[in-house]
């Protein structure tokens, strides 16, 4: 990355490209600082939609997912509606959000939580479908219920699938918000990138695109650094075959 930036400076610098077609990062930089003053309440914005819709998409997507693997039968009704979920373009459904839930912050929650349900909701369903078969025949065989057997074999071993699909969510919140301030708003990321734009201040375009980078990789840490804590043991086992031992 850091070779990236330099040759990208020297380029724009030998070339004398106009910095409303490609500022150079020292252009982008200097922008971070004329921004200083409304930046914040730009990021403070978009990363309070991110975090709702994503909370709220980590609910429901657990919830679906348990329901799913109850019964064949409810997996043969909501597996597919599921996946047609995914085949509407998210950005033809936020004007309607739009239309009918005003400006405001819910719109973009909405929004969020739509783009974060399904990887949540499906690799959480993967992960409890396929457990050892065995392991659940030798609970069952030692009288364990229905709890027991979800809380002690299931849950922990559909752990990996969950956070795996957690973190691809956490990387879509953060354009899910910005993609629901595009349509309207009057603060976020979405909307400074959108006057940027307009106005031509393609320095600004980049430094905002930075935010939303660094804002998507932040979150991702986080979920990453919850994933060891609470999966130990698995980040072991997995050390332990990458070593062989």
């Amino acid at each position: 990355m850091v070779v990236v930036i330099i040759i990208w400076e020297l380029s724009v610098r030998w070339t004398g490209i106009e910095k409303w077609i490609l500022p150079s990062p020292t252009h982008v930089f200097q922008s971070f600082q004329d921004m200083n003053d409304t930046l914040y309440s730009h990021i403070w914005q978009t990363l309070l939609e991110a975090l709702i819709g994503l909370m709220i998409s980590l609910v429901v997507g657990v919830f679906t997912a348990i329901l799913v693997d109850t019964s064949l039968y409810m997996r043969k009704i909501i597996y597919p509606m599921l996946v047609i979920s995914q085949t509407i373009p998210i950005i033809a459904l936020a004007p309607l959000f739009i239309i009918w839930f005003g400006f405001g912050i819910l719109p973009k929650v909405m929004v969020v939580a739509l783009v974060c349900f399904f990887p949540i909701a499906m690799n959480l369903s993967e992960g409890l479908k396929h457990v050892d078969s065995d392991m659940e025949k030798l609970m069952r065989s030692l009288g364990a219920n229905t709890w027991q057997l979800f809380w002690k074999l299931k849950w922990p071993y559909a752990l990996p699938s969950f956070f795996a699909g957690l973190k691809i969510a956490a990387t879509y919140s953060v354009m899910g918000a910005v993609i629901g301030e595009w349509l309207g708003a009057s603060k976020g990321l979405g909307i400074l990138l959108t006057r940027s734009s307009q106005s031509f201040m393609t320095e600004r375009v980049f430094a905002t695109i930075f935010v939303i980078v660094l804002l998507s990789l932040g979150i991702f840490m986080v979920i990453e650094l919850i994933g060891r804590w609470t999966m130990g043991w698995h980040y072991k086992q997995q050390k332990t075959l990458t070593r062989g031992e």
